[in-house]
């Protein structure tokens, strides 16, 4: 990946959660991320043992980048894996025509990001959720993680219970749009 070092000639990119959630990037030195009208911005930090820090919102998030393929990237923040995509303007604007030629799924499934031992479920069957709501606590080497919900909708099933174990990548709630 190249970043333009001109200030004039900062190079635009697009980072695409895996439910398509746009985040736009310049050059890393000078990195902010529009979300929405806001430009807001981030700062990359390594301390002395090594480890990378991004710190956004006053909030500073361990990063690790488990796999790298092409333009697709399997990020850890804070114990929490993402798949992430990297796109140029061009590529997003035909990844996005390409995304709406194909017919959604009404019901979204959500994974387990790690294993690990469910705490709670913040949610019950048939409740209406937001998007970013928590929709339980999973616990995964002795830390507590958020899992969100990453659309709007409603509680279909909800498949574990509290205190059960659950492996990556197991589907936890069912989440009808």
């Amino acid at each position: 990946m190249m970043f333009s070092k001109s200030k004039k000639n900062k190079q635009k990119f697009i980072a695409c959660t895996g439910n398509n959630k746009k985040y736009e990037f310049v050059n890393p030195k000078e990195l902010s991320i529009k979300q929405g009208k806001e430009n807001l911005p981030v700062e990359i930090i390594q301390d002395k043992q090594g480890f990378v820090y991004i710190v956004w919102k006053k909030k500073k998030y361990q990063v690790d980048v488990i796999e790298k393929n092409q333009n697709q990237y399997e990020i850890m923040v804070n114990g929490v894996s993402y798949p992430i995509s990297i796109e140029s303007p061009f590529s997003y604007k035909r990844r996005k025509y390409l995304a709406e030629n194909v017919e959604e799924s009404k019901v979204e499934k959500i994974h387990a990001p790690m294993p690990g031992k469910i705490v709670e479920f913040l949610v019950e069957e048939n409740q209406v959720v937001k998007e970013g709501e928590t929709l339980l606590i999973l616990e995964a080497m002795k830390m507590q993680n958020e899992i969100i919900s990453n659309i709007h909708g409603k509680i279909n099933k909800i498949n574990f219970q509290a205190e059960d174990n659950v492996m990556k990548d197991d589907i936890l709630i069912e989440v009808e749009r």
